[in-house]
């Protein structure tokens, strides 16, 4: 298996024309799942002791398996937060997986891990961050918001020995992501949800009347205070700023779960929105949602790098040669992205990003980021002036929740599963205030207006 294959030699070219032609399609397919029992009996057993081969295995992607995942990157797929890979992070996607790239440590990886920085850096600076900081890539908006809280606690607990022993408390809003609670679930620490407005939206000054609410154990028990950069149901932006200011009167972290939202800090027309972000601790922001980038990726970017360090690297003797004995993060010392999430292994899943960003510029970012804002309008429009449907909220970033009118949760859904089997568009009903809603989220400049009014009028 390990030797030169020949067959897989003359199968490389099948599969790279296989990924350049799925690469180039527009639009892609939209394809929909199928029933476990349905792929069982189409792709038949693969996995077997002699194996099936190289061909029959592509043949068995290509024809069964690859048709029954659903492509995030159509014009249509407006359903949760799809994502639209640009073809140069793609390919290099390709590389990365060709090139055998451990990104663990500064050792074994540190040309990827001075790309990925160089990608950090220009999120960092969008934030308003210091030049000296900096973080890592890991998989997703769940695990760098949990990186994140577990540095939070680390500084909350260094600060008093006495802490080793308290659970820890972690103020949200009450629309934050589930993934802070998972967090907290995994921290076995507490949760305290302070009060939104009818936007779902957590100002300044909820904060601190929440914060200030808390009785005195509580209040000794608080390590972070959690903000959201673009709640993922709505699109909305807390008060930053004001949550900033709370955050610093009481003294915890100050984390900014950006996943969705941060993107458009990329967008001159939005970027007012994200005030306060530059006081943060820590950030994150997804690229694979709103950055263009393949799955899996997220930003984890901290204010000092220094304090993620000291919580997350890991010690034995066989990792000893990865660190020095200077304790400090800066330029000059080998930046191992290991210590800095609650992770050893790593591929580099930031180069992709660095890649595209290198090929198309940050000003084409920018355009992409603001026509995606710009169909958002263009849809909102629609549907103010369209009988059948209606607006539930103006939109904030690039998600539009409108109603159906009269229809019940039934025939929301009817509808969804109709427009996937035609092949119209991907939209699944949402919930908002207890009421069965759509919502499109437009993260693909590829998306138009006229994509739009199909849909729309799909639902007459």
């Amino acid at each position: 298996m390990h030797q030169r294959d020949p067959e897989i030699e003359a199968l490389t070219d099948d599969v790279v024309a296989y990924a350049l032609e799925r690469i180039r399609l527009d639009p892609p397919p939209l394809d929909a799942p199928r029933s476990p029992d349905a792929l069982r009996i189409a792709a038949g057993r693969c996995i077997t002791p002699s194996g099936i081969g190289g061909e029959a295995a592509l043949r068995t992607f290509t024809e069964v398996l690859a048709p029954a995942c659903i492509s995030i990157d159509h014009p249509r797929f407006l359903a949760f937060v799809p994502g639209a890979p640009t073809e140069a992070a793609i390919l290099f996607d390709l590389v990365v997986g060709a090139s055998s790239i451990y990104a663990g440590s500064w050792l074994e990886g540190a040309g990827a891990v001075h790309a990925e920085n160089e990608a950090l850096a220009w999120l960092a600076e969008l934030a308003g961050f210091p030049t000296d900081a900096g973080g890592v890539f890991v998989s997703g908006g769940t695990a760098g918001n949990l990186s994140a809280l577990i540095v939070a606690r680390y500084r909350w607990r260094a600060a008093d020995p006495t802490r080793a022993r308290i659970r820890p408390l972690i103020a949200c809003s009450a629309g934050a992501h589930s993934s802070i609670a998972a967090a907290a679930r995994v921290m076995d620490a507490d949760l305290v949800h302070l009060s939104a407005d009818d936007r779902g939206r957590l100002s300044g000054e909820a904060a601190r009347t929440g914060l200030a609410q808390l009785d005195e154990v509580d209040r000794a028990r608080l390590c972070a205070v959690v903000a959201t950069g673009g709640t993922t149901n709505v699109g909305v932006v807390d008060d930053l700023a004001g949550v900033a200011a709370a955050a610093a009167e009481f003294g915890p972290w100050f984390h900014v779960d950006g996943a969705y939202g941060l993107a458009a800090l990329a967008a001159p027309s939005r970027r007012a929105r994200f005030a306060g972000v530059e006081r943060a601790d820590s950030f994150i922001v997804d690229p694979h949602k709103w950055l263009f980038a393949p799955y899996d990726s997220c930003a984890l970017v901290y204010r000092d790098p220094y304090e993620a360090r000291r919580a997350h690297t890991q010690h034995a003797e066989y990792l000893d040669v990865l660190h020095g004995d200077d304790d400090t993060v800066d330029a000059a010392q080998p930046w191992n992205p290991s210590d800095f999430a609650h992770h050893l292994s790593r591929r580099a899943r930031g180069l992709p990003l660095w890649f595209s960003l290198a090929v198309h510029g940050t000003d084409a970012y920018q355009h992409a980021v603001e026509v995606c804002l710009r169909t958002t309008e263009d849809a909102a429009e629609q549907i103010r002036h369209a009988p059948h449907v209606e607006l539930v909220l103006e939109p904030e970033l690039s998600v539009v929740v409108f109603r159906r009118l009269g229809w019940d949760a039934a025939a929301y859904a009817s509808w969804t599963d109709r427009a996937l089997a035609d092949q119209t568009a991907f939209v699944v009903p949402s919930a908002w205030n207890g009421e069965t809603v759509f919502r499109f989220c437009f993260v693909n400049p590829r998306t138009t207006a006229e994509d739009v009014r199909v849909i729309l009028d799909s639902m007459r």
